[in-house]
């Protein structure tokens, strides 16, 4: 299915993590996942190793990505590359949501800390 209207889309929501899924193997895609994801305020980073490379658009707002413990700031119009196997979070220390739509290969899968690698549900 080539279209996908966000009203079909399915959200999941987080403590903080607002994530509507767009294009996965679900709903037609056979190489790339995309998502919309909104990071409320005062919302800290969950810290995870991603599997594959994964890339993010900001769009508005602005959010703290740390990778392999390295912090940098993201705002809109910004875009982040996440190397596979690296530590990562993301987190918004401000007072406005932070909103992104971000993009992986069909297939990732994250690590948390003392966990089983898993596909976020956004992505299957």
């Amino acid at each position: 299915m080539p279209h996908i209207e966000a009203s079909a889309a399915p959200t999941f929501n987080l403590p903080g993590l607002t994530v509507t899924a767009l294009a996965a193997p679900s709903r037609g895609a056979t190489a790339t996942c995309a998502w919309r994801l909104i990071l409320a305020p005062k919302t800290k980073g969950v810290e995870h190793v991603l599997d594959k490379e994964e890339i993010f658009v900001a769009l508005s707002g602005c959010a703290v990505a740390t990778i392999a413990g390295v912090p940098f700031d993201i705002r809109g119009g910004d875009a982040l590359i996440v190397p596979a196997g690296q530590a990562f979070s993301l987190a918004n220390d401000g007072v406005a949501p932070f909103e992104a739509v971000a993009l992986a290969p069909v297939g990732i899968r994250a690590t948390l800390p003392e966990g089983a690698p898993f596909p976020p549900p956004w992505t299957e």
